[in-house]
């Protein structure tokens, strides 16, 4: 171990982790992806993450299937979206296309300083663990990611407010973003699998300990037990908070990169800055299986609706 601003961090013998923010982020260089992990480098890989919640890599030009054996040595890997589909003949792969929001909503958006920001699928009673995305077809420039880091979210708060938020819980459930209008697309398929969970405003992540004030204004509608006026102005506070780019970190995507995020105590960006281009922007996401989340007090979330998200298995 060493010593770095105060902090305890890992030494690293098999990759080389260059920090890209003082919160989170940081990129990994010195291994190669394409080819099985030995257990040191896989045990190495996943101490960065826990430290700096997003790992980023250069230069992996994956396959579908070497993305999907790379993500089974870090854990099960869940179906592409319980919702919205997998890529055909590869099931445990999401495509995260430009235009992939077309055939769900459509009219103007509001929007708010946190619009877009969120944890992926936290309508689930288990969100996952962790997503891995795979840039295929990048953007000559634009098409940037960003990622903040909630556990510096929550510490960032007052005690006072802490210890509030402590107490909580709050419902997540998929609907279109606030001003879209739903398709009978996304009507269709949320229906097909209902998904509402009341999650803890703040978790307890299950390997470090570490308290994440878990908003994702994506998912997050309402703070349970709150008359809807309170609920209304402390959600947007907070996710006001969550947001302040001190903890965030933005992704320049290019070819054959990889990012790998710990979805227990982050949320993200997806950019729409594209939108103002004709760029196109391709990507492919995996993601492993997730726990279910437990709050300061002990009280583990509870499912309104819907089922687990489990690991995909062949029929």
């Amino acid at each position: 171990m060493n010593a770095i601003a105060g902090k305890t961090v890992p030494i690293y013998e098999k990759i080389v982790v260059k920090p890209q923010a003082v919160h989170i982020g940081a990129e990994i260089s010195g291994v190669d992806l394409s080819a099985p992990l030995d257990a040191t480098t896989i045990a190495e890989i996943r101490a960065a993450l826990l430290q700096w919640k997003v790992v980023f890599f250069r230069d992996q030009p994956l396959s579908h299937t070497q993305h999907v054996a790379f993500g089974k040595q870090f854990g099960d890997l869940t179906v592409g979206h319980p919702v919205f589909g997998y890529e055909p003949g590869h099931p445990e792969i999401y495509s995260v296309g430009r235009d992939r929001f077309k055939n769900r909503f459509n009219g103007p958006r509001l929007v708010r300083p946190w619009t877009g920001w969120h944890t992926d699928v936290t309508a689930a009673i288990n969100p996952p663990a962790a997503s891995i995305l795979r840039g295929v077809t990048i953007p000559q420039y634009g098409g940037d990611t960003q990622w903040t880091n909630l556990v510096a979210a929550y510490q960032g708060l007052s005690p006072a407010l802490r210890a509030f938020v402590d107490t909580l819980q709050g419902e997540h459930r998929f609907t279109p973003p606030e001003g879209n209008r739903a398709t009978q697309d996304f009507v269709n398929k949320v229906a097909a699998t209902p998904l509402v969970s009341h999650h803890p405003l703040v978790r307890v992540h299950p390997e470090t300990g570490e308290k994440a004030l878990y908003v994702s204004p994506g998912f997050l509608k309402n703070i349970v037990g709150l008359h809807p006026r309170e609920s209304e102005q402390l959600l947007a506070l907070l996710f006001e908070h969550v947001v302040r780019p001190e903890y965030t970190v933005r992704f320049k995507w290019e070819e054959g990169s990889l990012a790998f995020w710990d979805n227990r105590s982050t949320a993200h960006l997806a950019p729409v800055d594209i939108y103002d281009t004709d760029f196109e922007r391709q990507l492919y996401r995996i993601t492993l299986v997730g726990d279910v989340p437990v709050g300061p007090d002990g009280k583990s979330s509870v499912s309104i609706e819907g089922k687990p998200v489990v690991a995909h298995s062949v029929e």
